[in-house]
């Protein structure tokens, strides 16, 4: 089975001649709502295309959903990583402009050229009653396409903090110092369209080394993705939150710190990738500098504590504008950038 599965047509097969000769009363409700989408459609390509993006656009805002309605609820902000900034509505709405300009202008153009250039070799195989079950594609393809995600988004972030590419990619992203939900695809088009090719790139690459993925298992990759991107960047380190469950995911509380700094901590899915590359040790510096400042803390009331705490992070975050200034050129070694 390639790519594609069953929206991978020849340029001239349609979707009524795909399935002229399927019962699709005798298919699961999924399955003839994905014939029917093909069969509505008739046109394999553009009906891949338009339900990738589609999908994507869904997902993505649909999750940002709950994290605006838990920025807009007090109660919730003795979790919020830098609770001294909470996004405005005319913050998040520049950044939904910004989103949908790069979605239009970068992925959807991306999206239409993917499907055609890996759609191939139509048969009975691709038909929708060959949908995978959720163990199948969870079984290997999700986990090497995670990983093959983290270590790529490391490296190729990695170049981004250079001095001209700071100027004008990187900064781009790093407008929120405390990022939202909204603000996971917030980036320099360039950024945007270099950091997506490390998403498609594990399925991209399994399929040409196998022959063999079904475009419902990219579906699910691209959604679990976009849901860990999104939650990486809220904002907020709950109890419950995946990180603490399973040790080495980064989560929000590990890549708050790559905007609060500007430096580190490249990775939203696995803390070891940053360990391994050694893009994690002023976030370790920091930890330290927290365990230290509660240690000489202890005893105070929870306003001075809260109060020491908000002044380390202000600290981290100043010398996070310094690192950028330097790394733009509009400051020497040495010297001070004052923080608004």
């Amino acid at each position: 089975m390639d790519f594609n599965a069953t929206a991978a047509a020849a340029a001239h097969e349609t979707a009524q001649r795909l399935y002229a000769h399927v019962d699709l009363s005798k298919l699961g409700w999924l399955e003839q709502l994905w014939a029917s989408w093909y069969i509505w459609i008739d046109n394999p390509i553009i009906a891949t295309g338009l339900m990738s993006f589609l999908l994507h656009e869904i997902v993505y805002f649909g999750r940002c959903v709950p994290w605006i309605i838990i920025d807009a609820i007090p109660y919730f902000q003795k979790w919020k990583l830098q609770p001294n900034k909470v996004p405005t509505a005319a913050e998040q709405w520049e950044c939904t402009k910004q989103v949908l300009f790069s979605h239009f202008t970068i992925e959807l153009p991306a999206v239409n050229l993917v499907v055609p250039s890996h759609g191939r070799n139509v048969g009975d195989a691709n038909l929708p009653s060959t949908l995978p079950t959720l163990g199948r594609p969870c079984s290997h393809k999700l986990p090497s396409s995670s990983c093959l995600k983290t270590c790529s988004t490391t490296l190729l972030t990695k170049p981004f903090t250079g001095e001209y590419c700071t100027s004008m990619f990187t900064r781009f992203h790093h407008k929120y110092s405390a990022p939202f939900g909204l603000a996971a695809e917030y980036a320099h088009p360039a950024e945007v369209f270099i950091l997506g090719t490390g998403t498609i790139a594990g399925p991209i690459l399994y399929c040409s080394l196998t022959r063999n993925l079904h475009i419902f298992t990219v579906y699910v990759w691209i959604t679990l993705r976009l849901f860990q991107a999104i939650d990486a960047h809220s904002g907020y380190d709950f109890p419950w939150s995946l990180q603490h469950i399973v040790p080495f995911w980064s989560g929000a509380e590990h890549h708050d710190f790559h905007h609060m700094a500007f430096t580190n901590n490249f990775s939203t899915s696995f803390r070891w990738c940053d360990r391994l590359f050694g893009t994690d040790d002023k976030y370790r510096e920091y930890r330290r500098r927290i365990a230290a400042n509660k240690a000489a803390m202890k005893g105070k009331s929870k306003a001075e504590q809260d109060a020491a705490e908000r002044q380390l992070i202000a600290e981290i975050e100043a010398e996070g504008h310094r690192a950028e200034a330097i790394a733009e050129g509009s400051v020497q070694q040495g010297k001070t950038v004052k923080v608004q």
